[in-house]
């Protein structure tokens, strides 16, 4: 009886082992699998400027002109592009530099939202980062300076010289979560 027990726990042992190793080897050929999956599908290479420019082939035959505009509803803060607009050929990343400034005494929430022109100007935009994404938060006095960027597809029609991209921050109250656009 306590050599056909042994037997078992020896077989169990050998079977675990075995399982561990298979368990060991499929985790460590994750990683490649996970990467070859993302080049097949494109997933994570948004932000490498080489598969944009691939993927959306620049239109060097025209320029759009993205006026930028910046508001805030109800907050004491400051609000601003850092450079009112910016010329460029459509398929060509962009990045553009937000200023905000908090001019009170206390920490505020808040939330941009967006609003384009014209409004189907969405349909042909590809944001990658913006703080738009996420909710804001500035101490006292901080100010701070916060990036977008973007590529404007070359769909956009051909008639369209103009566009404009603009931000509205308002007040989230205390433990609101922020809109994700």
């Amino acid at each position: 009886m306590a050599n056909s027990n042994a037997i078992v726990n020896i077989t169990m042992r050998k079977k675990l082992l075995i399982f561990t190793l298979m368990m060991f080897a499929f985790g460590y050929a994750l990683v490649p699998i996970y990467e070859k999956f993302c080049e097949v599908t494109g997933i994570n290479n948004l932000l490498q400027p080489d598969v944009l420019v691939e993927e959306n082939w620049v239109d060097t035959d025209r320029w759009v002109t993205v006026e930028l505009d910046a508001n805030s509803r109800g907050l004491p803060w400051q609000f601003k592009p850092l450079q009112r607009s910016v010329r460029i050929n459509p398929g060509e990343p962009v990045d553009v530099m937000y200023e905000i400034i908090n001019n009170s005494d206390r920490e505020i929430n808040g939330q941009a939202i967006p609003s384009y022109s014209p409004t189907y100007l969405d349909k042909h935009l590809k944001k990658f980062e913006c703080f738009c994404f996420t909710k804001q938060v500035l101490k006292p006095y901080e100010t701070r300076q916060m990036p977008v960027q973007f590529v404007i597809e070359p769909s956009l029609p051909t008639n369209i010289h103009t566009v404009t991209i603009s931000y509205t921050f308002f007040e989230l109250p205390d433990g609101k979560k922020a809109i994700r656009e």
